[in-house]
C-alpha cells in the first residue's frame, strides 16, 4: 500500500514536532512505519536531531519552505520510501502558509502514483493572539486553510484517526494570499542556527552551562522560538522558548553528570535585526564557562517565497 504523506503546519513554536514525535509513538504501537520529513529556512535543525535521538527515521528540506523547495520535499520524501514507512509526516516552516496551493494539491496532481496525500492540519498556538501585526498575519493565514485544526492536550489518536480516515478531504481551501503582505510578514523575523562545542574544564552538566545562556538571551531578545539542543556523553538535553517570560520547556537528562565536551545547536527566531541578533548570540555564548569552537553560524532574514508550483 502507498505510504500517507501528511503535511502538519502551524505557527513557530505551536508544537508541530511534539504533535509529530508522539503520533510517532502511537502509531508504531499499532504496528506501523513512521518517517518525517522536517524543514526550515536555515539549516541545522534541532528537529532533526531530537527527532533522530528519539529513534524516528528523517530526512530534511533546509533553505526555504517546501512551497518554494517542492522539489527537494519530493527527493526527501523518495529518499524515505527505502525504510518503506506507512506514514511521512511533512512539518512545514513555521512562519510559512499558502500550503495547499503550493504543497498538497501538487503533490495530489502529481504523486498519487506514489503517495496518499493527507488533509492539511495546523497545530494552534497557545498564545492564540500575537500583538505583532506580521506574526498575527502569518498565524490567521494558517488557519484559514486547514483541513484539520489540533489544539495542544487534545487526544493525538483521535487526531490519528480522523487524518488517516480517508473522510476529511486534502486540500479543500486555498487562499487569496497578497504575497508582498506574506514576505513582509516573514521578513520581520530574524533566523540564527549555531552549532557550538564547548570544551569545559572543569567539567560542567549541561543544565548548569546552558540555563545560564537561555535566561541571558531572554532578557536581550524579542524571542518568537527557541530551541537548543545539546549532546555530551551524559546524554542530550533539548530546551524550547516559545516567548519570553515563560519557563523554558525541558526535556531529556535533567541530572546528567558533569561532562568536559558539550556538542550545542541553537536555532533561534526573533524579532530583531539579524546582525544584532548574531551578536548578541555570540557575546553570550563566549561567557559560557567553555573554551569554544564555533562549528557553524548562520543568521538571516527569510528571503520572499517564490512557489515553485501555485496551484
Amino acid at each position: 500500500m502507498k505510504p500517507v504523506i501528511a503535511v502538519v503546519g502551524g505557527f513557530l513554536g505551536a508544537g508541530k514536532t511534539t504533535l509529530i514525535l508522539t503520533a510517532a509513538l502511537l502509531l508504531r504501537q499499532r504496528g506501523l512505519r513512521v518517517a518525517a520529513v522536517l524543514n526550515d529556512q536555515g539549516d541545522d535543525l534541532v528537529d532533526t536531531h531530537y527527532a533522530g535521538s528519539l529513534g524516528v527515521t528523517c530526512d530534511q528540506v533546509t533553505g526555504g519552505c517546501f512551497c518554494c523547495r517542492f522539489p527537494d520535499l519530493v527527493e526527501a520524501a523518495g529518499r524515505l520510501l527505502e525504510y518503506q514507512p506507512d506514514v511521512i509526516f511533512a512539518e512545514a516552516v513555521g512562519s510559512c502558509t499558502d500550503i495547499v496551493s503550493t504543497t498538497l494539491r501538487p503533490l495530489l496532481r502529481d504523486h498519487q502514483d506514489r503517495f496518499r496525500i493527507a488533509p492539511l492540519t495546523v497545530v494552534l498556538h497557545p498564545q492564540r493572539i500575537f500583538d505583532n501585526p506580521d506574526l498575527d498575519f502569518l498565524y490567521r493565514s494558517q488557519l484559514a486553510e486547514a483541513d484539520l485544526v489540533f489544539e495542544r492536550g487534545a487526544s493525538v489518536q483521535v487526531w490519528i484517526d480522523r487524518l488517516l480516515s480517508g473522510s476529511v478531504p486534502a486540500g479543500a481551501k486555498t487562499l487569496d494570499i497578497d504575497y508582498a503582505r506574506y514576505a513582509e510578514a516573514e521578513a520581520a523575523l530574524a533566523w540564527l542556527n549555531a552549532r557550538v562545542t564547548a570544551h569545559a574544564a572543569p567539567p560542567i552538566s549541561a543544565p548548569m552551562l546552558v540555563g545560564p545562556l537561555l535566561d541571558r538571551l531572554e532578557l536581550q531578545i524579542r524571542i518568537v522560538h527557541l530551541k537548543l539542543f545539546t549532546q555530551s556523553d551524559a546524554g542530550y538535553l533539548k530546551a524550547a522558548l516559545t516567548a519570553n517570560g515563560q519557563d523554558p520547556i525541558v526535556e531529556g537528562a535533567l541530572d546528567a553528570s558533569p561532562s568536559a565536551k558539550h556538542e550545542i545547536l541553537l536555532n533561534l527566531r526573533a524579532l530583531a535585526e539579524p546582525e544584532s541578533l548574531r551578536a548578541i548570540v555570540e557575546r553570550e555564548f563566549a561567557a559560557l564557562p567553555a573554551r569554544l569552537t564555533w562549528q557553524h553560524v548562520q543568521c538571516f532574514r527569510p528571503s520572499p517565497p517564490v512557489p515553485y508550483h501555485h496551484l
